[in-house]
């Protein structure tokens, strides 16, 4: 059985080293919001499925390639031969600021569909937890529906069903994700939100109560470098984000959830599985790169060491 199903594009990845209108240096990698989670659970042992359309083309292969090397199963991903494989950009603005420039427009990643999904759920792999972003919602109505179809087969498997709100301005407008995101809510049994993020998904004044009255069993705001709060039947419980010099923000919310869905897997409670997620989520800040720092298991001590020291 999969541990975890997550489905959505990932893109090539070029890494800037100054201002894209200069031009010089630049790191090609690959980039993506879902496989960077699915990535993090493989790191920390856990069997992970990444569901998603490449092109036909090299950065495809580099994307197929990078996935498969970090233990990634892409077994049900799919190749299109008619449309390219997606570009993402990322440029150092002022400290620690990166600004995104996406070529995603026609991609084929955003051809991802429904008939994709289906055979995620045979009886030999239903996934014990489905992960879905608001990202993939805002590529079109075929990844739409992807989603939809994925969290109508997790209900209907018993799978837990998570969603990251991951709301992205340059693809769509917070109207725009409120009407995707919110007829999902009845589905869902655990949401991750950022602070502003949560009023995509309700106009209540109490935002976590009223999503917690529409049946999410766990919300898990994160409040950035404030650290992360967890709503749920245990209660309210908060935790600050662990002290590391900050490189790279970008992918830090993925790597959290990455450490969330690992705790959960793993059956620990709920302050166990946000004390998890932070720890992650600081991995991915002191590290450049979308999921390259992302630790493994016997990672996890190293930031209750002395700063400074060194591991012999």
């Amino acid at each position: 059985m999969t541990d975890v199903l997550t489905l959505g594009e990932t893109m090539a990845a070029f890494r800037m080293a100054g201002p894209l209108r200069l031009g010089g240096p630049a790191h090609l990698s690959v980039a993506g919001s879902e496989s960077t989670v699915a990535i993090g659970l493989a790191r920390l042992g856990h069997r992970a499925s990444w569901l998603g359309v490449t092109g036909a083309d090299e950065p495809g292969e580099l994307v197929r390639r990078s996935l498969r090397a970090e233990g990634v199963d892409i077994g049900l991903a799919r190749v299109d031969p008619h449309a390219p494989t997606g570009l993402i950009l990322f440029e150092p603005r002022v400290g620690d600021l990166t600004r995104v420039t996406y070529h995603r427009t026609g991609s084929a990643g955003s051809r991802l569909n429904a008939d994709d999904v289906h055979p995620a759920f045979a009886a030999d792999r239903t996934p014990r937890i489905v992960h879905v972003t608001g990202i993939t919602c805002a590529l079109g109505d075929g990844p739409y529906d992807a989603v939809r179809h994925a969290v109508g087969h997790a209900r209907a498997a018993g799978s837990l069903v998570c969603l990251d709100v991951n709301h992205r301005t340059r693809l769509w407008s917070a109207q725009q994700a409120a009407a995707a995101l919110r007829p999902l809510l009845p589905s869902l049994d655990l949401v991750v939100a950022s602070d502003d993020e949560l009023a995509v998904l309700t106009d209540d004044a109490d935002p976590v109560a009223a999503l917690l009255a529409a049946g999410v069993r766990e919300v898990v705001v994160k409040h950035g470098a404030g650290g992360a709060t967890s709503h749920g039947e245990h209660g309210t419980l908060h935790r600050p984000a662990r002290s590391v010099p900050v490189v790279d923000t970008v992918g830090a919310g993925d790597a959290f959830v990455a450490g969330l869905l690992s705790g959960v897997l793993d059956g620990v409670d709920a302050a166990a599985r946000l004390d998890r997620a932070v720890t992650v989520g600081a991995f991915a800040v002191a590290t450049r790169g979308d999921w390259e720092g992302l630790p493994f298991r016997d990672d996890l001590a190293l930031l209750d060491r002395e700063p400074g020291s060194a591991v012999r």
